[in-house]
């Protein structure tokens, strides 16, 4: 059961002290409002072009337009041409149930799997609005009585009334809200035409209709307003910038600083927070005020990064200027920029994941939406986590958090622009790495932990922290960011059998062992972990497998020729060398309570 306690400047009046920790009552209320809203708005939505269609067919029904209604039908019914029954066809059946309904669905999926930054609010709008329209529909049909024109109808009629035109609906709230989702989140020279192209599409569905002899002119009509206007309402509740849902009140910050005077009044650390702007939106910001405050921390200082300093120098003047806790609201960039100011500091880092791959909070198992992220963090206890130290010819040393590597995921980084990534998200990885393919392999000696020279051929390598990636993949399945050691996988699949193999291994998350005890990477070196390595081979290349595995505390690492290389996701210019360490515990990150 809830609490409460009287809220300031409120007469008394009750706040309701959260059930879960960190959760401000403030944050949970917008869904509960949206949707009585879009429920209110969709009865007056019905009434609307129900009363209209109640108007065509009872006093309006001998007033122009209504009474040129017949001759357009026949007119039309008089051009028909096999050509054009053709395109008319073709074009009606972009308005059939089961075309919307399976479009819709491709899209909302495609929306929450297929970019790096899933897309669930996009999605919703999408869904609900074509919901809504079809429930408008079906209230309409069955209030207002319309018998279909009077002409040779090309399709079997169905049991409802002429108006509104369902198909036409169907397709406006399908394609105009596509469009939509193009004009507001892609931001390529094209997203203009394209969004005028899908805007078109409704209203070939209404014209097909009309030559088809299923509906008259102002059916259309109301199948357009029915769309549109579902769309419009559920828009208005879900999308960003001017959504009902998670906008709180205005007494929410009253709120959340009430529910904080109720816990428990542990000492306070100063906190900055340090916020890349470019993921990071207004809404998000003001959510994250609130779980501050309702865990105590009042007018803490949001710092924005730059494109010159991604949040280093950010972080390094919030400890000069007294900060005991930093938080860091982006993607692997920020975060890998904050961690290398914090390394060895000591002072405690809370992850609240904003970017695209998000990887050292997936690999965390921690909440992926910010407000729980941050509630979460600063419940949490503190663990310490390891930190990558790499360096390179043309680059300083660094730290990393997540993954560093060279080759073929550094050319993709490399290739890949930021309007693709934009507008196709992860795939634009993958055609970016379909030209890195036709690369040749590269050849490279690594030397782990002072061990013999290990000389091998690759695609790429990759130095890790931690484990797994988007989607589940798991490139380096056993590596953990805090055992103490940092992982090397040596990619080289051959033919078409290669990279099967390669891909199961990715796929799967299969690896050396979990938790067995084996040698260090140099076979008796000081590289044992408690976890099992692969001791390097001294057979042809073509005689191990596609993957090779290996553990160490530093490895370094020399080609033949300059290769495309990256850190966290950034890539930092071609090199011939690349030396990394771990430096164990080097990272302290507040954890929610049994995340161990």
């Amino acid at each position: 059961m809830e609490t409460t306690v009287p809220e300031r400047g409120t007469g008394g009046r009750a706040a309701p002290v959260p059930r879960r920790p960190g959760r401000s009552p403030a944050l949970s209320s917008g869904i509960t409002k949206a949707a009585a809203r879009i429920a209110a708005f969709a009865v007056c939505q019905a009434a609307l072009v129900a009363g209209a269609g109640l108007l065509i067919t009872g006093p309006a029904r001998g007033l122009w337009p209504m009474t040129a209604e017949d001759a357009a039908v026949e007119a039309l019914e008089d051009a028909r041409t096999a050509t054009l029954d053709t395109a008319s066809s073709v074009a009606s059946a972009l308005g059939d149930t089961a075309t919307v309904v399976g479009i819709t669905l491709l899209v909302c999926l495609g929306l929450v799997l297929v970019p790096r930054l899933p897309r669930w609010r996009e999605a919703v709008f999408l869904a609900v609005g074509v919901s809504l329209q079809s429930a408008v529909f079906v209230l309409i049909t069955a209030s207002v009585d319309r018998t279909r024109p009077d002409v040779e109808r090309m399709d079997a009629s169905p049991p409802t009334s002429s108006y509104t035109s369902g198909h036409t609906g169907a397709a406006t709230a399908l394609y105009a809200g596509l469009a939509v989702l193009v004009l507001s989140r892609v931001r390529a020279p094209w997203r203009r035409p394209l969004a005028a192209v899908l805007l078109l599409l409704p209203l070939l569905v209404g014209l097909a209709r009309l030559y088809r002899g299923m509906h008259h002119p102002t059916d259309v009509a109301g199948g357009l307003a029915n769309g549109a206007l579902s769309l419009f309402v559920v828009g208005r509740a879900l999308l960003p910038g001017h959504s009902w849902v998670g906008r709180p009140p205005a007494d929410a910050l009253g709120i959340a600083v009430a529910a904080a005077e109720q816990r428990p009044a542990p000492a306070r650390r100063q906190a900055t927070v340090i916020v890349n702007p470019t993921v990071t939106d207004e809404t998000t910001r003001e959510q994250l005020r609130l779980v501050l405050a309702q865990h105590g921390y009042r007018d803490t200082p949001f710092v924005d990064t730059t494109a010159q300093d991604p949040g280093g120098g950010q972080t390094a003047g919030a400890l000069r200027a007294g900060a005991e806790l930093i938080v860091v609201c982006g993607g692997d960039g920020t975060v890998r920029a904050v961690a290398d100011a914090l390394a060895g500091t000591g002072v405690p880092l809370v992850l609240v994941p904003s970017g695209t791959g998000n990887l050292l909070a997936r690999n965390l198992g921690l909440p992926l939406g910010p407000a729980d992220a941050l509630a979460a963090g600063l419940t949490g206890e503190p663990r310490a986590l390891d930190l990558g130290r790499i360096e390179g010819d043309g680059f300083p040393a660094v730290h990393f958090t997540a993954m560093a590597g060279a080759g073929l995921d550094a050319a993709m980084l490399e290739e890949t622009s930021d309007r693709a990534k934009s507008a196709l998200g992860w795939p634009a990885y993958v055609l970016a790495g379909a030209k890195g393919l036709r690369a040749p392999r590269m050849r490279l000696t690594v030397t782990l932990d002072g061990g013999p020279e290990l000389r091998r051929t690759a695609r790429m390598v990759l130095i890790a922290n931690i484990g797994t990636v988007q989607a589940g993949a798991a490139p380096v399945p056993d590596a953990r960011p805090d055992d103490g050691l940092l992982d090397l996988a040596v990619f080289d699949p051959r033919g078409a059998g290669g990279w099967l193999r390669a891909a199961g291994v990715l796929l799967r998350g299969g690896g050396r062992g979990r938790g067995a005890k084996g040698p260090g990477a140099n076979g008796t070196g000081p590289g044992a972990s408690g976890r099992e390595t692969i001791a390097p081979s001294r057979t042809a290349d073509s005689a191990r497998g596609p993957v090779e595995f290996h553990t160490f505390r530093r490895a370094e690492l020399s080609f033949a020729r300059p290769q495309p290389r990256e850190v966290d996701g950034d890539p930092v210019g071609p090199g011939l060398r690349l030396a990394a360490e771990v430096r164990p515990g080097a990272l302290t990150v507040l954890m929610p309570a049994g995340e161990r």
